[in-house]
């Protein structure tokens, strides 16, 4: 399995005019532009073989598939600025806190912070103001990786997206393909991959086990639903076999 898991990610890349995304596990993803290169929630369980050095680090929730400290002090350039949410200041001391809302320059890419949160109660459960999306405009390109969020008016809000990367939470009923179809519907981006999709699978494993066949639901659906709305649906390989 790591052998095929090696090689499934280092194929993973897309080309958005100068903008190229490389797209590894769960929720972890590149993008590079002019010899800069931006980490999202970068996690170590695949090692991230094709993960360039960072010279920025978005993280969007204080969980381990998404902040990772052992990856981040893997990937992070001398002086790379790491952008947390409100919830990982612990983790990392030195973390540049951008809360719902706010807006950062770092050099030629502009950030900013959408609020992530749950309304079903349950747990895990995501408070208003303490995780962020990201909406991250580079190289002529307005990039929006929303994080562990339900469709909450603010994320709805969001407009002229070229690639949306939009979460559902399965199979803990929050961000169900429909309420993902609709959320995505309003946002009416160019191009929208699916993923932290696969609760079950980024599970810890136990000694000698191993992760079960990653889930499928809901894909065809939001295939089949936003085609005809000219939203470019693509199916990354988020979670090898």
């Amino acid at each position: 399995m790591r052998i095929f898991l090696l090689v499934a990610m280092l194929l993973a890349a897309d080309r958005f005019g100068d903008v190229e995304i490389t797209t590894f596990i769960h929720s972890s993803i590149q993008i590079e532009h002019a010899g800069k290169v931006i980490q999202v929630d970068p996690w170590s369980l695949a090692d991230l073989p094709g993960a360039k050095p960072a010279d920025l680090i978005l993280i969007t929730d204080d969980v381990g598939h998404h902040l990772d400290v052992k990856a981040i002090a893997r990937l992070r350039k001398a002086g790379a600025p790491v952008v947390i949410a409100a919830n990982g200041r612990q983790q990392v001391p030195d973390g540049v806190v951008m809360n719902n809302g706010d807006t950062m320059t770092f050099g030629a890419i502009t950030v900013d912070a959408i609020g992530a949160y749950d309304i079903k109660p349950g747990e895990p459960y995501h408070p208003k103001g303490e995780a962020n999306g990201y909406v991250i405009s580079v190289g002529g390109k307005r990039i929006y990786v929303v994080g562990v969020t339900e469709c909450v008016p603010e994320v709805k809000a969001v407009k002229n997206v070229d690639v949306a990367f939009f979460p559902m939470n399965l199979p803990l009923a929050r961000m169900e393909p429909a309420a993902a179809i609709d959320c995505i519907s309003a946002m009416a981006p160019k191009v929208v991959y699916p993923y932290h999709y696969d609760q079950e699978w980024v599970r810890p494993v136990p000694a000698g086990g191993a992760r079960p066949t990653p889930t499928t639901r809901g894909l065809q659906e939001l295939k089949t639903a936003l085609t005809p709305k000219n939203i470019d649906v693509r199916l990354a390989n988020w979670y090898p076999r």
